[in-house]
């Protein structure tokens, strides 16, 4: 199917990744749903490059993944495959299969820029207009910290654009995998600079206040994010405005699933700006297909016991490249030994994130999000039985991604 980025990503989107690329139906099935309730919401499939490695997958399996889907259940709205997190070192792979880049260049923030870049910027951009206290100072202060790190998004922008053509994708620039968050008046700061090396940006995915943690809520003060969430908007607003970026520039939110208090938060923000919003999904969707195969008993129980193990065995392994976005605590983790005499029901719940049911168990989660890689080196046998439990499966994903995500964020 022929990609057409004429489309827009729309007001509301959700970045769904699926690690083994067997849940794309059971995702635009919850974006169906949305729609019959009343609200759009643009599927965006992503898988990064450090997903591909770990798993063996390619980009152009995510856009065969997602165009099958549409065609199975009629869709007939826009939808995008997001390269995620890409680089300059990576983003050939992509340049094919997706229509959607997310540009990370966190490793840039900080790095020095030359001075003349520094200086010709300083004196276009002056106090850029004065908003959000900005003085010349500290214009010049904080495109010393980003302005390398815009330099390299416009480097990578203009690689995808020789490509593809202006205008053929979706542009995110993502700066959140960082330690330091960046406030408002940084972002309309970083704004200007991307405006300035004419980088479309169509997203843009700052690092928040607080706990982003893969897999369970949100860690920090929620009265503070949602005053955040809204000055970013109004940044992003004047951005438009003052530095022509394209109408409809929204915030991605990374690590967005399962971040249930801060739903009502953004719900509330959107409501009040009549703004839009990105959020990305990723790794929840792998999680359902465990909880599809533990609920349907036999061997698919065996297998996530199994998956558990392997897990709980190589957790140095797994949480070293995850180490900014989980928080385990092993002492909290149960032994392989006692999962192994689990049923059903108790596994379900140890898993599923449903902060209320005493039986969960967040450090349990968050390892065996990042433990996708032990499904992995089980190759077919994963696969086989994913498919065998798709009922269970599929329901599952579905019903995660609408009654946990969508409706929160957009229905309720």
């Amino acid at each position: 199917m022929a990609m057409e980025i004429a489309k827009s990503l729309g007001k509301f989107s959700l970045g769904m990744g699926d690690r083994f690329a067997q849940q794309g139906r059971a995702q635009l099935a919850a974006c169906l749903r949305a729609r019959e309730a009343g609200v759009e919401v643009t599927p965006v499939w992503n898988k990064s490059h450090r997903e591909h490695s770990i798993v063996g997958s390619v980009p152009a399996g995510v856009r065969r993944e997602a165009d099958a889907a549409v065609a199975a259940l009629g869709w007939t709205r826009a939808y995008f495959v997001d390269a995620d997190h890409i680089r300059l070192e990576t983003v050939d792979a992509f340049l094919e299969a997706s229509d959607f880049f997310t540009i990370d260049v966190a490793d840039s923030i900080g790095r020095p820029p030359d001075e003349a870049s520094l200086a010709a910027f300083c004196a276009d951009a002056g106090d850029c207009g004065g908003g959000f206290g900005l003085t010349r100072e500290s214009v010049r202060r904080i495109a010393a910290r980003y302005l390398a790190a815009v330099q390299e998004a416009a480097r990578i922008y203009r690689r995808i654009e020789a490509a593809r053509g202006r205008g053929a994708f979706i542009t995110e620039v993502s700066m959140d995998e960082t330690d330091s968050p960046q406030t408002p008046d940084e972002l309309l700061v970083i704004l200007a600079a991307l405006a300035r090396e004419g980088v479309p940006v169509d997203t843009i995915a700052p690092k928040f206040t607080g706990r982003f943690n893969k897999g369970v809520d949100y860690v920090g003060d929620v009265a503070q994010f949602e005053r955040e969430f809204e000055s970013d908007i109004a940044a992003i607003r004047v951005a438009e405005e003052r530095y022509g970026l394209p109408a409809g520039l929204k915030l991605s939110v990374h690590s967005g699933s399962d971040k249930f208090s801060l739903y009502p938060a953004i719900r509330r923000v959107l409501a009040k700006t009549g703004a839009g919003v990105h959020v990305k999904t990723a790794g929840t969707t792998w999680l359902e297909e465990l909880i599809g195969l533990a609920e349907a008993g036999g061997a698919g129980l065996e297998l996530a016991k199994e998956i558990y193990a392997g897990a709980f065995e190589h957790r140095e392994e797994l949480c070293a490249p995850y180490a900014a976005v989980i928080d385990i605590d092993p002492a909290k983790l149960p032994a392989p030994a006692a999962v192994a005499s689990w049923d059903s029901q108790r596994f379900v719940a140890a898993l599923r994130h449903d902060p209320a049911c005493p039986g969960f168990n967040a450090d349990l989660r968050q390892l065996l999000h990042v433990g996708y890689k032990i499904a992995a080196k089980m190759g077919g046998r994963y696969l086989a039985l994913v498919r065998a439990c798709e009922e269970t499966v599929s329901r599952n994903v579905t019903a995660n991604l609408f009654d946990r995500h969508i409706r929160p964020l957009w229905l309720d």
